[in-house]
């Protein structure tokens, strides 16, 4: 027996990794029996990697969500991570809104019309979380902590968990909302979200070139490398609803740090003076946005499903040159 599988930015970082787990082994999905991918269909505005596209298992489906999610079919699974990412939906308010609510709604209301309501893991943000300026300083985030998100990316990603979370109760899907952590490293060029900077200050000096870190080097932060991020998607699709529990989304746990105890981590894996290349220069548009995402995690929900914050952020270095060896100059 096989099952199928869509994932929505299957082209990118996160949805190529994904891609490439779910193809290597069987998988289980809300509590079933793991079971082998029969068919993939990996849905972005660009084609899959070769390796991927190549994959008689794989269909790749290149065009904006809305458009193509008719010509999804019948699916057992669905990882929702496409979506515009948080500086760009801060700059295109429209973009961020036709892109991460109307695709997530469009999505929603396919996996109601199914014949059977699919396992549905939709990949939120710490961005539902920020500092109200009326409030007292948001110190920790507890699994019951409220949203309340500063930036148009952090609303539309809290509106999507609560439309999840409503199809899921009407029993249109069984959704599982998880709330990502920024991740790094990622390999490849910059991309347009406001937190970008934190792979590209390990990945750009790594291969000899200049960063910008756009932030006050103590600036605290939450992460989380690739493999755990991995980790916490699939655990999420893998159980049944009772040990998932609440409908609320839930916060994958993270490794709090700030860019000078990076820097510091990747002298430490990559030699003495590779953070030279770090220009520290602030830049107060991005820094409004990320200084008000929390920094500090109690993830009591995502612990008593296995899953743990990486340890140290030289890990998260060591892992990232071990899994790009043409990274380094």
């Amino acid at each position: 027996m096989t099952t199928r599988i869509v994932i929505t930015g299957g082209s990118g970082f996160l949805g190529t990794l994904l891609a490439r787990r779910l193809l290597a082994g069987p998988v289980a999905l809300g509590g079933t029996a793991p079971a082998e991918v029969g068919e993939l269909v990996l849905a972005d505005l660009v084609p899959p990697q070769e390796d991927l596209s190549t994959d008689p298992r794989v269909r790749p489906l290149v065009g904006e969500l809305g458009d193509t999610v008719p010509e999804l079919g019948e699916v057992d699974a669905i990882f929702h991570l496409a979506g515009v990412v948080s500086g760009a939906a801060e700059a295109d308010f429209d973009l961020g809104m036709r892109t991460n609510l109307d695709g997530t709604r469009a999505l929603l209301e396919y996996a109601r019309g199914l014949p059977a309501p699919p396992v549905l893991v939709f990949s939120s943000s710490l961005a539902v979380f920020g500092n109200d300026p009326a409030l007292p300083p948001l110190d920790v985030v507890d699994d019951d902590t409220v949203p309340r998100p500063q930036s148009s990316y952090g609303i539309q990603k809290f509106i999507g968990e609560q439309l999840v979370a409503d199809y899921t109760r009407k029993g249109f899907a069984r959704g599982r909302s998880v709330r990502l952590m920024t991740v790094s490293v990622r390999p490849g060029k910059p991309n347009a979200a406001a937190s970008s900077f934190l792979s590209g200050i390990i990945r750009e000096p790594l291969a000899g070139e200049r960063a910008v870190c756009p932030v006050p080097a103590d600036t605290p932060i939450a992460l989380s490398s690739p493999r755990r991020t991995l980790e916490g998607l699939l655990r999420a699709a893998e159980v049944d609803e009772a040990t998932w529990g609440s409908r609320t989304a839930m916060n994958l746990p993270a490794l709090t740090t700030t860019p000078r105890d990076m820097a510091a981590a990747l002298d430490r894996v990559a030699g003495a003076g590779t953070s030279d290349l770090i220009d520290w220069t602030d830049d107060p548009l991005i820094g409004v946005i990320v200084r008000s995402w929390p920094a500090v995690f109690r993830t009591p929900r995502a612990h008593s499903l296995g899953l743990e914050p990486e340890q140290s952020f030289d890990d998260i270095v060591r892992d990232y040159l071990n899994d790009n060896p043409g990274a380094r100059s």
